[in-house]
Formats: C-alpha cells, structure tokens, sequence
C-alpha cells in the first residue's frame, strides 16, 4: 500500500492500493500540480521512482523543481517532456531519464514516453513507484474528451499492472460538467481542491465509501 497521508493527511489517504490512479481537480492556481510533485517527493525518500508528465514546462525545470522539493538530488526520476521542443541536453538532465514529445496533443508518443521510463526505472531498482500528469487541461486543448478519457483509461492499466500509483491533474474551471463527468470516469478516487476565504482545502473522494473531511493545504 502507498501512505500519502504524510503529504495530505487523511484517512482515505494513508493506505491507497498499489495501482490506483487519482484525479486531482480544481480551480486554477490552486496548488495541484505542486500537491501532486510533493507525494511523488515523498515517495523518492522511500526508494520510490517517480516519473512525472510535463505537458508545459521544460525537463529541466521539472528536475529542477522536484530536487527542491524531495531536498535531495538523489532519487529516480523520469520526464516526458512535452514542451515541444528537443532544446535540453544530455548534460542538463543528470541521471534523470527524460523522453521528449512534440506536443501534449501526441498522445501516442507519451505512452510510449511511460512505458519507456517505467522499464527504465525498473532497470535501476525501482519497482515501486509513483507517476504524475500535469496536466489533463492541457491535453484537452489539443484533443477531444473522448481521446483523452481512453488515454487515462490505458494508462490507469498500465500503471496498475506496473503497481505504480498514478496522479493526473485538471484544471475543473476550464471544463463543462460533462467533459469533467466523463473524465472522472477513469480514476479510482479524487483530491478535491477549493479556496475558501483566502485559504486552500482539500477532500478525498472514491478511495473509501464516504468522502474524507476538508482539511487545509
């Protein structure tokens, strides 16, 4: 089992099913993508791998941002950039492994992007792991919801079969209900982010039979 309850501490949260995939949603400039890099960081002092989907910054601003936050350089990181360019070197990326994409919308080069860093890190010893996509949005503005939804579906069975934990991001103020419906159908459970008189909460939903209370980020 995965505990991330030392990153957002909640009872659904403390023994989550290797495998599992979680929608994280929420308003815009709420914090998910950062909530979503902290539990991969916590996950990299317990040996975990970690490979994290860029569908907007750079390879090495990735790393960069993930060592500040695991406090370490030494962990096992992959990168699926897909900034659209191929402008970061070898020497830039250290140890990471970093896949380059030409777009978010190629979707197909992603997968192939993940299966590749997750034999890769499975090379290196790390056969448990956690992987994070930032973000849904993105990709929905190069490609339909149907698409997408497909995508996150193989994906969610890749990963489980490979018994990494998967975290996938949405901004839910940039989509229609029905887009966010049929998303959500693809994930085990979600972290519900929302600001409230200045301050950001959060809840777990469909990891256990009741939604988790809100508690503050």
């Amino acid at each position: 089992m995965y505990d991330l309850s030392s990153v957002l501490d909640v009872e659904p949260l403390e023994a989550v099913r290797p495998g599992s995939s979680i929608l994280i949603t929420g308003p815009a400039m709420t914090g998910k993508q950062g909530l979503a890099y902290d539990i991969l960081a916590d996950g990299v002092t317990d040996n975990q791998g970690a490979i994290i989907v860029s569908t907007g910054d750079r390879a090495t601003t990735v790393i960069d941002e993930f060592a500040d936050r695991a406090g370490t350089d030494e962990f096992e990181l992959g990168v699926i950039d897909c900034a659209g360019d191929q402008q970061t070197t070898e020497s830039e990326t250290g140890d990471a492994f970093v896949h380059h994409v030409g777009s978010p919308g190629d979707l197909t080069g992603i997968g192939i992007g993940i299966t590749e860093g997750l034999e890769a890190l499975h090379g290196r010893g790390a056969d448990r792991g956690r992987l994070a996509l930032s973000s849904l949005s993105t990709m929905l503005t190069y490609t339909d919801r149907k698409t997408v939804f497909k995508f996150c579906h193989v994906l969610s069975s890749r990963l489980e079969a490979a018994e990494y934990l998967g975290l996938f991001t949405i901004d839910a103020s940039a989509h229609d209900e029905q887009t966010l419906q049929v998303i959500k159908q693809a994930f085990d459970g979600m972290i519900e982010i929302r600001e409230t008189d200045g301050k950001r909460e959060a809840r777990v939903r469909g990891l256990t039979a009741e939604p988790s209370e809100w508690v503050e980020l």
